[in-house]
């Protein structure tokens, strides 16, 4: 099994490879669907679009959430094309991770000249739901 680390910098090369190739200014389903591919084509297992449900006392509230990339059953991948990041966007990777029960986490914004500085890793701190 690969660690989070050498999962973590293969989903970043990955990003890095679609970044280099269509730049910033597309939508956020291009680059999802770009990233798939590269994913795909490195042999690099994902869930795309996976569902989290809200449980609140032992009854499913809503299913409405859904995590952009599950990568190799460990990583929390979501996905961006914005301006700016900002703090409600860090915090929704953060309830995904808390909801899905995974302990790291990233964040990767396309919409910026060098992707390095659209990328933000998180470490899960917070009790699961």
């Amino acid at each position: 099994m690969k660690t989070e680390n050498e999962i973590t910098y293969a989903i970043i090369n990955a990003a890095i490879c679609v970044h280099k190739a269509l730049g910033p200014g597309l939508l956020e389903s291009t680059y999802a669907s770009c990233l798939r591919m590269e994913l795909k084509d490195r042999n690099i297992r994902f869930l795309s679009e996976l569902e989290l449900p809200v449980v609140y006392r032992d009854t499913v509230i809503d299913k409405s959430y859904r995590i952009d990339l599950l990568v190799e059953d460990q990583i929390v991948v979501e996905l961006k094309s914005v301006e700016t990041v900002n703090d409600l966007h860090h915090a929704q990777l953060l309830t995904y991770m808390k909801l899905s029960k995974h302990k790291v986490g990233l964040l990767i914004n396309f919409n910026v000249p060098v992707l390095r500085d659209g990328i933000s890793r998180k470490i899960n701190t917070l009790k699961t739901l």
